[in-house]
């Protein structure tokens, strides 16, 4: 397909023709000030529909709150975990939001290191989503443990023999790598808001508001855009996006370790390191655009937030996707492969239930593995298929449908990991079944609440987009350019 490209001498430069196929980044014709006006314009005062917007999230974030104090209140027993299923739906809601932390660093340092265009109007908000997210896991543990008043005891420490006896459990290594994944990337984040808040400190003494610029001078650390003020600014961004890329890789490998080190059939397999890391970026570049478009809808960011955007985003799903499937293929044939029976079993349970025939009536029912089974395999699987298309890829809306699906596909794929093994272990007379219960139910509709609100009170209390990076790919105002331009 052919593209369209003509010089626009109002712009003064080429502006390529979307129509033709070609998606142009249309940031690169707008001035600085026009960057400035529309970035700035989305931390005005809301309208009415963000506060009822902000009041839903809000509403969930209570239902959790709710049901986790009903269950410190009750016990851990009200919740659906018992033997032998001691990992249940906060184990499950750990694991996704761990991996939906991932994207932000994906976007930010790796896209960063290789220099990929389209990166620069999403990756401040897959940041911010990123530490929201790390926030959010960070909580599971803490409810998963039922005693949330003693957590002090799962601290490591020296005892008065300077002897490290605290270490209670192995998993305390998921701890220290995902603080030191929630450290970095919270150190990224600020280090890539140091410019936007030196404007954003600039623009509120220029209003004559003296509190706002007091408040943004101090985050904005004396920030001049000075030649060796940048020179140190991008060495210390390129030091931290070096460092943060090996973190998306290990930290969601550590995760999968926990239960690929232990002997439960489904879990004591090789591939779980990549196929975590694939799942992590497939779910978390998802959650990326279910997050993005309703904003860029709202505040009319189509200039910033492209098709072409869109759709290089979803070409990375696609490509998740495949390897996604390929690590669910490769399960089931390591599983026939091993010769195990009770590998067999296993994964024979999880699609098809008990090894009998079933029905859904009478003892043998539908249970819930096999439910999550099915739609992990239609949300990441099938779902993205029609990516492939172009039409596809290039409507906002049908992206934005499908990367919901992924979502809910994945969350899927944690418990069908986590329940199923842990259902059916070896030996029979050990068996259980997992249903879960109101109160996991509502903790984590409250997580989704807790994440959600946190990005929408984001939205309206710094840049969403990077100001700074967005002025890099247009002309700067010139010397001699005409009075308008000056002033802007």
């Amino acid at each position: 397909m052919g593209t369209t490209a003509e010089y626009n001498s109002t712009a003064g430069r080429v502006v390529i023709d979307e129509n033709e196929g070609h998606p142009g980044i249309k940031a690169t014709t707008l001035s600085y000030g026009q960057i400035n006006d529309e970035m700035l314009a989305m931390l005005d005062k809301p309208r009415p529909s963000y506060y009822l917007l902000l009041l839903g999230f809000l509403m969930a974030l209570g239902l959790g709150v709710l049901s986790f104090a009903i269950q410190v209140d009750v016990g851990i027993g009200y919740s659906g975990i018992s033997h032998p299923i001691a990992w249940g739906f906060y184990i499950t809601n750990f694991v996704f939001w761990i991996g939906i932390g991932h994207a932000g660093t994906l976007i930010s340092a790796v896209f960063y290191l290789t220099r990929a265009p389209w990166r620069t109007a999403i990756y401040r908000s897959a940041e911010a989503m990123t530490v929201f997210a790390v926030f959010t896991a960070g909580l599971f543990p803490l409810i998963h443990i039922g005693r949330p008043w003693l957590a002090f005891w799962l601290i490591p420490y020296p005892n008065e023999r300077m002897l490290w006896v605290n270490f209670k459990s192995p998993l305390l290594w998921d701890v220290f790598a995902v603080t030191t994944y929630m450290s970095v990337s919270i150190m990224f984040f600020i280090l890539g808001l140091i410019p936007d808040l030196a404007i954003l400190r600039d623009e509120a003494a220029r209003k004559g508001k003296k509190l706002k610029a007091l408040l943004y001078a101090p985050m904005a650390l004396a920030w001049r855009g000075t030649n060796h003020q940048w020179v140190h600014y991008m060495r210390g961004y390129l030091i931290f996006a070096a460092l943060a890329t090996p973190l998306v890789f290990s930290v969601h490998s550590i995760v999968s370790w926990d239960f690929a080190m232990s002997s439960v059939p489904g879990w004591h397999t090789t591939i779980f390191a990549p196929y975590f890391v694939a799942g992590a970026i497939f779910s978390g570049l998802s959650m990326v655009l279910t997050v993005l478009i309703p904003i860029r809808a709202v505040f009319g960011l189509q200039d910033y937030i492209t098709n072409h955007v869109i759709q290089s985003v979803s070409k990375m799903i696609i490509f998740t996707s495949i390897i996604v499937g390929y690590a669910y293929a490769t399960e089931f044939f390591i599983g026939y492969y091993s010769g195990s029976p009770f590998e067999r079993a296993i994964f024979y349970y999880r699609p098809f239930g008990e090894m009998q025939s079933w029905t859904l009536l009478g003892e043998n029912q539908i249970n819930f593995p096999q439910i999550a089974f099915w739609l992990m395999v239609f949300c990441n699987v099938i779902a993205p298929i029609p990516l492939w298309r172009w039409k596809i890829r290039n409507n906002p809306l049908a992206v934005w449908i499908i990367t919901i699906l992924i979502n809910i596909g994945m969350w899927f794929e944690r418990f069908n990991i986590i329940g199923s093994s842990l259902q059916h272990e070896y030996d029979p007379a050990s068996w259980g079944e997992y249903w879960p219960t109101i109160v996991e139910v509502g903790v984590t509709i409250g997580s989704f609440g807790f994440f959600f609100t946190l990005f929408t009170l984001f939205v309206k209390s710094l840049p969403p987009m990077a100001i700074m990076e967005l002025k890099e790919g247009t002309n700067p105002p010139m010397k001699h350019a005409a009075k308008k331009d000056i002033n802007e």
